[in-house]
């Protein structure tokens, strides 16, 4: 029995029909190299059995709540049923993405059983006019709840479900199963450990406060002097608004090696840069064709692996919130990069003074009843009043396994990651990168966003004119040469 954290515990109070909090990455597989060019449905089966030892999740429920006085649960679930969590469909002919994505965005509308481990699978057949797909390909959806896991401890998962060859039998090696279902925790067990905790929090805040305000004063002073001309006033888009329960979602596909090159080629850049760029030229398009791109900056909220400033192995949340202006008032897009690049270091130095795993630190102090349910009243208050949020989307980066992986002999082909949306930031992008390539998913509700497929054109524009604008001067280049010869 593990008790959960906080913070963990904030996705599970934040959970709702209209705001279901799991995470979905989403695995390509290509089944060419098969002698018989088929996995069967069995087999995946067997493979997903085979290895549900390496990972906490699977077999785990929550238990032992306590009116939100205190954190629940995690116990072994005597009555698991793995044929409950993964599941067998397929599209209907075409089988073209438009049609996968519909059945993506529905799957992820759908909220989890919070009565059972919190996951489920879907194996995803018929993709046969999936244009750049391997023929014959079928795809892996994974629900995990954001209680369990974050985007990095997502791709541990991922991992460890696959094998790194496509002759590996899953379940021959590594540690044995020994696992056993647990009883459920006694009411005297739950209330007199949630009596003793609340004990400790306050003091856990002082310590918390204690430290974060020194910390605050020497970051915003450090901040100011890196960029001290005043910031544009904040102001809400269609993303920062009441969301519904319908879904929508598509995904830009990149070529690893080429947003590679455009780090390179662009000096103190990295690969976030670029994404965050592409993100922000693309909403710089779309809003400025509805006629509602605000004057000044739009932010995206940058999740931080804090697992080393902790010094912490949990496959739990261990995540801090960097801040980056998109640079969205800059129309070219070279310009806009270098913009977004030093925005990012300054965030980086920013979250570094003040300390990344700061969020964690402060929920670890706060009663669990305020803590989830109190981000929910604070959104819906800010949707009611029109009160503008510090943040206007949420781009996720997350590196994906770069080694090649197998599931029952089949290749994975491409990943893509969904991830959840709530009031005030109706917009999300899933971002990972492997098999070589890099993949934006975006997610957000058909109200908000009614043309996701124009959303997505706008996006791949936003990366063709920064590829292009980099790889212009070396073009020049080139051809002075060859005019000298």
């Amino acid at each position: 029995m593990q008790q959960l954290t906080e913070l963990d515990n904030a996705f599970v109070q934040m959970e709702s029909n209209r705001t279901p909090m799991h995470i979905s990455p989403v695995l390509f597989y290509d089944q060419s190299g098969l002698k018989n060019g088929k996995v069967r449905f069995k087999e995946i089966l067997s493979a997903f059995e085979n290895n549900l030892h390496k990972s906490a999740i699977f077999r785990r429920k929550l238990a032992g709540r306590s009116m939100g006085f205190d954190t629940p649960y995690w116990i072994e679930d005597a009555h698991f049923d793995l044929e409950f969590h993964v599941r067998h469909i397929a599209l209907p002919k075409p089988g073209d993405w438009r049609q996968l994505c519909i059945l993506l965005a529905r799957l992820h509308a759908r909220g989890l059983d919070m009565k059972r481990p919190l996951w489920e699978a879907y194996v995803i057949e018929g993709l046969n006019g999936v244009e750049g797909l391997p023929p014959n390909s079928f795809a892996i959806m994974l629900k995990v709840h954001h209680a369990a896991i974050d985007g990095v401890s997502a791709a541990e998962i991922i991992t460890a479900i696959h094998s790194d060859s496509a002759k590996a039998k899953p379940g021959t090696t590594g540690q044995p199963d020994n696992w056993q279902g647990e009883r459920e925790p006694s009411p005297l067990q739950v209330w007199s450990r949630a009596y003793l905790n609340n004990l400790k929090r306050p003091v856990k805040l002082l310590e918390t406060v204690g430290e974060l305000v020194p910390n605050a004063i020497r970051a915003n002073r450090t901040a100011a002097e890196r960029h001290p001309q005043d910031k544009p006033p904040l102001e809400n888009t269609r993303f920062n608004a009441k969301i519904s329960t319908f879904r929508v979602t598509d995904s830009v596909v990149l070529d690893l090696a080429a947003v590679k090159a455009i780090k390179s080629s662009v000096q103190g850049t990295t690969v976030n840069d670029v994404i965050v760029s592409v993100v922000g030229g693309g909403l710089r398009k779309y809003l400025q064709s509805k006629g509602e791109l605000p004057s000044g900056s739009l932010v995206c909220g940058a999740p931080i692996n804090v697992r080393a400033e902790r010094n912490s192995e949990s496959i739990g949340n261990q995540v801090g919130m960097m801040t980056i202006n998109m640079a969205t008032d800059i129309e070219d897009p070279l310009e806009r990069l270098r913009e977004v690049s030093h925005n990012a270091e300054d965030s980086k130095v920013y979250s570094s003074t003040i300390g990344a795993s700061t969020m964690m630190d402060i929920s670890r102090g706060l009663w669990p009843q305020f803590l989830g349910m109190g981000m929910r009243v604070a959104t819906l208050a800010a949707v009611s009043n029109d009160i503008p949020l510090p943040l206007h989307t949420v781009v996720s980066n997350v590196p994906g396994p770069q080694a090649p992986l197998y599931l029952a002999g089949a290749k994975v082909h491409m990943m893509t990651g969904i991830g959840p949306i709530m009031d005030m930031m109706g917009l999300f992008h899933g971002v990972i990168s492997g098999a070589g390539r890099i993949t934006i998913t975006f997610v957000s509700c058909r109200e908000l966003l009614p043309d996701p497929g124009f959303y997505r054109e706008c996006l791949q524009g936003a990366y063709d004119e920064l590829e292009t604008a980099v790889n212009k001067p070396a073009r020049k280049k080139r051809a002075r040469k060859a005019r000298r010869s």
